[in-house]
């Protein structure tokens, strides 16, 4: 199907295609014009191709359903890390110690250097998929490679960092191994 057909199909199913989305949708209808756009940009650029296997409005109504599951799942995700981010921030600002805290930061630190000692690739989509909430298929997309390429990166990524925050101590919970993981800590000048 040539892309000025395409088009045309699209514009005849668009009422429908909105009334599906909204149901989709739960009947937000924000929601539901974003999943819309979702959908028609897929397919204009070809990441959704219609191959003739079923009708139209049938493949269109499938990438509609299988949009809003996507955007649902992100959503929840997102409000799931959230109310975690804020239970932890509560958390901490009532349980933890300035030490604590102290600890907590430098912990962190290392898993950021963990994950900048990574190759490119593997730090790429380690960053696509636990930071920016993103499928492996869209990180293959977003680094261009095929998606086979990615979950090499993805595993081979996780194997490495588990390995690197392994030897620094950071999983070590007990009390020597506290004092291991902040003897690895290069002191600044400033911080101790």
């Amino acid at each position: 199907m040539d892309s000025s057909e395409l088009k045309s199909q699209l514009e005849r199913c668009q009422r429908e295609s909105y009334g599906w989305a909204l149901c989709c949708c739960s009947r937000d209808a924000v929601e539901a014009e974003n999943v819309l756009q979702a959908v028609y940009l897929k397919i204009l650029e070809g990441r959704a191709r219609f191959d003739g296997r079923a009708a139209f409005k049938t493949w269109l109504f499938s990438v509609i359903r299988k949009t809003a599951a996507d955007a649902r799942r992100r959503k929840f995700l997102r409000g799931l890390r959230l109310a975690g981010y804020a239970e932890s921030a509560a958390r901490v600002a009532r349980e933890e110690r300035p030490d604590e805290t102290i600890y907590h930061s430098e912990v962190r630190t290392l898993f950021r250097r963990a994950l900048a000692a990574l190759p490119k690739r593997q730090a790429e989509v380690l960053q696509l998929l636990f930071y920016h909430d993103l499928s492996l298929s869209e990180a293959a997309e977003v680094m261009c490679v095929s998606i086979g390429s990615a979950r090499t990166h993805y595993e081979r990524g996780k194997k490495r960092l588990r390995r690197l925050l392994k030897e620094s101590g950071v999983f070590d919970e007990t009390g020597r191994g506290r004092e291991r993981t902040q003897a690895a800590i290069p002191r600044t000048e400033a911080g101790g």
